[in-house]
C-alpha cells in the first residue's frame, strides 16, 4: 500500500513545473538537516576527521546542508530519469575528455568506470549509458525490494544493467572477457577483511582493489568519472585519464599501487570542492569508529 501511494506521489510531482519539483526536494532536504541529528552529526564528524580545523565552522555547516540537499536531488533524479528522453538529458550534460575511452576501446579494451557518491552520481551514470557505453554498474542489496526494483529500473533506462554485490567478481570477469564496461564505487565503508588498506583523505581506508584486480588480469582500463554542475540544471560529464596498472612479477604490489592511485584521485577531487561528497554517511566506520561517538 505505501509504495503505491509512493507511485501516486511520483505520478504528481511529475506534472509539476521542474522549477516546483526542485524546490520541493530542496525544502525536504532542509528538513531532513534540521530534523536528522544522527546524520547531521555523522556530516560534521567526517568533515571534522578530515579537515579539522583547516575550514570554518560555517563552511563545514554549509557542506553538511548541502549534503542532505544534494541526495534528494539524486532522488529526484531517479524520478526523472524515469520520465526522460534521451534528448532531454543529452540537453543537461556536457561531456569532458571522451578521449580517454576513446583511447581504449581504439586498442580493443575494457573500460572500468570508477567513481563515488560525488554531486548528481545518478544523473552521471545514466549519462555513460546513453553517450557513452553501456555499462554493468554494481550496487547493494536494498531491504526494500519494491524500492529497489523501482530504482534499478531508472537506472537501466538508457541501457545499463546493475550487479549485485555479493558475488560479483566472477559476472564482472564475464564482462571484461567481452569486451564490456562496468561501473564500480570506490568511496563506501567495507570490513577490514575486504580490499586494501590505502590513504584518503589523509586517513588509512580500506578500498575496494577490485578494479586494479581487473584491469591487471584482463588488460582493461581504469578511467576515474564523476560529474559536477554550477547551477544545479547544466552538469559536466568529467572523464579523467587512465590510471596506470603495472604488470611486474610482484602482483600485490602493482594492484596496491592501482588502488592507492585511485585513492589519489578521489581525494583531490573532494578536497578541491568538498561540498560535492556524499558527507552523511560513515566513510570511516571500519577504521575509526571512535569518530562516531563523539
Amino acid at each position: 500500500m505505501g509504495f503505491k501511494l509512493f507511485l501516486l506521489l511520483e505520478k504528481f510531482l511529475m506534472i509539476l513545473p521542474k522549477g516546483l519539483r526542485k524546490g520541493f526536494f530542496s525544502m525536504l532536504g532542509t528538513i531532513a538537516y534540521y530534523i536528522s541529528s544522527r546524520y547531521r552529526n555523522i556530516g560534521f564528524q567526517n568533515l571534522d576527521f578530515t579537515f579539522g580545523s583547516k575550514i570554518s565552522e560555517k563552511e563545514k555547516d554549509e557542506i553538511v546542508r548541502y549534503s542532505f540537499k544534494n541526495l534528494l536531488f539524486n532522488f529526484l533524479h531517479l524520478m526523472e530519469i524515469r520520465y526522460m528522453s534521451k534528448d532531454e538529458l543529452k540537453s543537461r550534460i556536457t561531456i569532458q575528455n571522451i578521449e580517454a575511452v576513446n583511447n581504449a576501446h581504439d586498442e580493443g579494451r575494457s573500460v572500468i568506470y570508477v567513481t563515488s557518491h560525488y554531486c548528481a552520481w545518478e544523473l552521471g551514470g545514466s549519462s555513460i549509458g546513453a553517450f557513452i557505453e553501456p555499462i554493468a554498474a554494481v550496487f547493494k542489496s536494498m531491504k526494500n525490494k519494491q524500492y529497489q526494483e523501482w530504482m534499478l529500473e531508472s537506472r537501466s533506462k538508457f541501457g545499463n544493467k546493475s550487479l549485485e554485490k555479493s558475488n560479483v567478481v566472477k559476472p564482472l570477469i564475464k564482462l571484461m572477457k567481452n569486451g564490456e564496461g562496468c561501473g564500480i564505487v570506490i568511496d563506501t565503508g567495507i570490513n577490514k577483511r575486504e580490499g586494501l588498506e590505502v590513504e584518503f583523505l589523509g586517513k588509512k581506508v580500506r578500498q575496494t582493489s577490485t578494479p586494479a584486480y581487473l584491469a591487471r588480469k584482463y588488460n582493461a582500463a581504469i578511467i576515474p568519472i564523476t560529474i559536477r554542475t554550477d547551477d544545479e540544471e547544466n552538469y559536466t560529464l568529467m572523464l579523467f585519464d587512465e590510471i596506470p596498472v603495472e604488470r611486474t612479477d610482484d602482483e600485490q604490489a602493482d594492484i596496491q599501487k592501482a588502488t592507492q592511485l585511485q585513492a589519489d584521485w578521489l581525494s583531490t577531487l573532494i578536497t578541491k570542492e568538498p561540498k560535492f561528497w556524499f558527507w552523511i554517511h560513515r566513510r570511516f566506520k571500519s577504521e575509526y569508529p571512535q569518530i562516531y561517538k563523539k
